[in-house]
């Protein structure tokens, strides 16, 4: 059996799930080796840093880490042996996964899980990613970026024909 650890800034009390997250706020999840970048695959990601993003600011809420991680070798370990769904478990609440590269079965753990994966195609800072998650927030989102918003209850209410001033 894996282990999973959290490190969450607590005021008073201790957690053992996921910190609420911030009205208004996309929970986003980043693949990361050493909490500086996203430099990581799903599977073999020590780390997980995980904030919440607005259109002006984000904070770090935790971090995930696991002891159990793949070697990128693409071999089967034993039967039995799931690395995977200890890891989507300790994601749920989050609407974003970055990562460098998840194979097919883990995303679709993902995506089940109601968490959107998104492959970047070379390593970068977390900040990056982040400004670049907010820059979508101010602009248009693609429609898929919309959907995670509405599902997430953060898009604001559009304006309808129908509403008169």
């Amino acid at each position: 059996m894996s282990s999973v650890r959290r490190l969450s800034l607590v005021t008073d009390e201790v957690r053992a799930t996921m910190p609420e997250r911030r009205a208004g706020a996309l929970r986003v999840a980043i693949a990361t080796q050493d909490m500086k970048n996203l430099n990581a695959h799903f599977g073999s990601a020590k780390r997980f840093a995980v904030y919440d993003v607005t259109r002006e600011e984000w904070h770090l809420v935790e971090a995930v880490a696991f002891d159990d991680v793949s070697d990128e070798s693409g071999k089967r370990r034993t039967e039995g042996d799931d690395r995977i769904t200890p890891k989507v478990e300790a994601l749920k609440g989050c609407h974003l996964l970055f990562c460098l590269a998840i194979g097919g079965p883990s995303a679709a753990k993902v995506v089940s899980a109601k968490i959107h994966p998104i492959k970047a195609p070379q390593p970068q800072t977390i900040q990056e990613v982040l400004l670049r998650t907010q820059m979508m927030l101010r602009t248009c989102p693609p429609p898929w970026l919309r959907k995670v918003l509405a599902d997430a209850g953060v898009a604001e209410k559009k304006p309808s024909f129908e509403d008169e001033d």
